[in-house]
């Protein structure tokens, strides 16, 4: 339950707000006017006037603001295909229109095709505290360091492709697969669809033995939805078919 709630005008003012008890960051407020929080007392910090929101071509940089909302990253002209791919299958376009994606990262878990993708683009978080660091969203998961993060940077002159099984084409996955291919050869595959976060199962100098680390990532992958045998079956697969289609 929010119970009090802030709009600050500086990013300054924003991080003062945070550091009180039981206070969080709002992007657009979907994680936080969920029943997740039903029963708890806190405090917003309400993001939207900080003009945090742009999304930015630099150099071979795309830079992605923390309140960017994922429609807008879908629609941005410099969002490479394989994103806008894992986008829609994230959420439903009035989610959409809210959902940030700093938000999306920071709230996610296993089944986020987006955070899928962002982990095989090897996203870096800038996060604005007492100082600025910028760290992976690798580290950002296992450490989750304080402050604010206030934008998000995937590389643009890469390859790229994202795969995904599930039960019908709105549903989340069962399986899924983000691949990226640096113009050196370097290859990066991430895999969704099961589990607490998404899992990197390869970041390599080269695509070699692919589909092994994709099935290997998944030999224990079983829940309610799938078995790991098939999970690791369908990751290899999808593995194939993103280094065929990446681009």
């Amino acid at each position: 339950m929010i119970t009090n709630y802030h709009r600050p005008q500086t990013i300054e003012e924003a991080l003062k707000l945070l550091k009180q008890p039981a206070t969080l960051p709002m992007g657009g407020g979907t994680v936080l006017n969920s029943p997740k929080y039903k029963d708890q007392e806190i405090s917003v910090v309400d993001l939207q006037a900080l003009d945090l929101n742009h999304i930015r071509q630099t150099g071979h940089i795309l830079e992605i603001g923390a309140t960017a909302t994922l429609q807008q990253l879908l629609e941005d002209a410099h969002t490479p295909a394989a994103l806008v791919q894992a986008i829609r299958q994230e959420a439903t376009l009035n989610i959409r229109n809210a959902a940030t994606a700093a938000g999306t990262l920071v709230a996610c878990d296993g089944r986020s095709a987006f955070a899928t993708m962002m982990l095989a683009f090897d996203a870096k978080l800038t996060i604005t505290g007492d100082s600025a660091s910028t760290v992976s969203l690798t580290e950002y998961w296992a450490l989750r360091p304080g402050g604010l993060i206030t934008r998000i940077d995937i590389s643009s002159n890469v390859k790229s492709a994202y795969q995904q099984v599930a039960r019908t084409p709105a549903d989340l996955a069962i399986v899924a697969a983000g691949l990226v291919q640096w113009s050196g050869g370097r290859t990066r595959l991430a895999l969704g669809g099961y589990g607490k976060l998404p899992l990197l199962a390869m970041d390599g100098t080269e695509a070699d033995g692919l589909e092994s680390a994709a099935s290997n990532t998944f030999h224990e992958a079983a829940d309610q939805w799938a078995g790991a045998e098939y999970r690791a079956d369908v990751a290899a697969t999808l593995a194939r078919r993103c280094l065929e289609t990446a681009g």
